[in-house]
């Protein structure tokens, strides 16, 4: 079954569709549908900066509606709206009846249609700056939701970086069970030979067997990791097709000392940059609240037409209107109190801002400490790898010539197995720790 599982895996790497790092991040920035998601919100922030230069512009609408009664005021109103009131509309024709008698004809009218269309046009003046504020903070927020979107960007390429060294991770870790499976495949041969010569015991043979049972235990453990970190892979690409990975992906980060690197961070990483555009945006919230301490003032004009038909616009049925109106609020409290929480809500942020550059300086120094680490532990864990194949190589010898027994030999087997697992993991950990630090700098990983 393990042959069968190796012959599957040798196939899929010889006829597969293998990618490199660079093209799998290329294709995950392109196709990932979160990404193009959050890539949504500078539209909407652009739209909202749209919205507040349109209000400068004013608004023009045309309204048009029919109406039909014999509500005594309406009708009344309708008809001289339309300069169509006659002395009669007023009750003139029973004057001579008395002071005190009510008229039919303006208390008890006839049915009356009426067509009103017009056209108006507002526009605001002067806000107290109101206007300009928000025009200032939707300017802010697009810039904001930029960054932001840079920020997931990155966050996106560590993923990629994860699942594709993973991936490339597991192929050595079948490489080198395969590697294993051989020794311990040898030593049930050997063994058995031996045996058969009596120069062993049966004991023996069954220790090696039980060794390279644990190998197959392992390939398939190894082949399952590579097929979850393809898994991954595919699916952060959005690409079913990709059956193979190549070789490592190593970071480049050219070196400078911890305060160097922290300075960098505080300049380039894009949620600093975020949480500066939120801190000009309440900043200009302050002062757009204010503006309600200011007299506002805006314009209205205004074309119409009304009549009992409706034949179209002429001199004898349309009116214009004009008006420029002031507000002014002498006595408003809960403008004060907006305003004093918007203040408030101004110095939180700061103390959060403050807060978040003390945060990045202790992780920009933590990924420095750990890279530090990270690559002294590769350095020791290859050595340990070399050393642990020579001692294997002597072991075999060894067991040869009867000078220690199989329990000797397979345990420099195990320990063979577990350096080079050692190695690989360490491998694939350097490269993350770079990654890391480098992405903490502000950094991009396709820089």
């Amino acid at each position: 079954m393990v042959k069968v599982l190796l012959v599957l895996f040798i196939n899929t790497i010889l006829f597969s569709n293998s990618i490199n790092f660079e093209t799998a991040l290329l294709l995950s920035l392109k196709n990932n549908k979160e990404l193009k998601a959050k890539k949504l919100s500078i539209d909407i922030s652009k739209l909202d900066l749209q919205q507040a230069l349109n209000y400068d512009y004013g608004s023009l609408v045309f309204n048009s509606s029919f109406t039909r009664t014999n509500h005594a005021g309406h009708a009344f109103s309708m008809k001289l709206s339309s300069r169509q009131a006659s002395f009669r509309d007023f009750g003139f024709t029973q004057q001579l009846e008395g002071i005190d008698v009510q008229p039919e004809d303006l208390n008890f009218p006839s049915a009356l249609n009426n067509f009103e269309n017009k056209i108006s046009y507002d526009v605001p003046l002067f806000t107290g700056y109101k206007l300009t504020h928000a025009k200032k903070i939707a300017k802010l927020q697009v810039l904001a939701n930029k960054v932001l979107y840079n920020f997931n960007d990155k966050t996106l390429s560590l993923e990629v970086l994860k699942a594709y060294n993973g991936a490339v991770s597991a192929k050595y870790f079948i490489k080198a069970t395969q590697k294993a499976k051989n020794a311990t495949a040898s030593f049930v041969n050997f063994a058995k030979e031996l045996y058969k010569e009596g120069l062993v015991t049966q004991i023996d043979v069954k220790q090696a067997s039980v060794q390279d049972l644990n190998v197959n235990a392992k390939i398939r453990e190894a082949l399952n990791k590579y097929n979850l970190a393809l898994a991954y892979l595919k699916f952060l690409t959005n690409n079913s097709m990709i059956s193979d990975v190549k070789d490592f992906e190593s970071i480049q980060l050219s070196k400078k000392n911890l305060k160097e690197f922290q300075n960098t961070a505080i300049k380039k990483r894009e949620d600093i940059l975020w949480m500066k555009h939120n801190l000009q945006t309440l900043k200009s919230k302050i002062k757009m609240e204010k503006s309600a301490l200011y007299p506002s003032i805006g314009a209205h004009i205004e074309y119409g037409y009304n009549n009992n038909t409706f034949d179209g616009f002429d001199d004898n049925h349309n009116y214009y209107l004009a008006a420029i109106g002031l507000k002014y609020s002498i006595l408003d409290p809960t403008s004060k109190v907006t305003i004093q929480k918007a203040k408030v809500n101004f110095k939180k942020a700061s103390y959060y801002f403050e807060h978040m550059k003390d945060g990045i300086k202790l992780e920009v120094e933590n990924n420095f400490l750990t890279l530090l680490s990270k690559n002294d532990i590769l350095v020791e864990k290859i050595k340990a790898k070399e050393l642990a194949q020579e001692i294997l190589e002597q072991s075999k010898e060894m067991y040869k010539n009867h000078l220690i027994n199989m329990t000797n030999l397979l345990s420099q087997q195990a320990n063979e197995q577990q350096a080079n697992a050692q190695a690989i993991m360490s491998k694939y950990e350097s490269t993350m720790a770079i990654a890391k630090l480098k992405l903490s700098l502000g950094l991009s990983l396709k820089e």
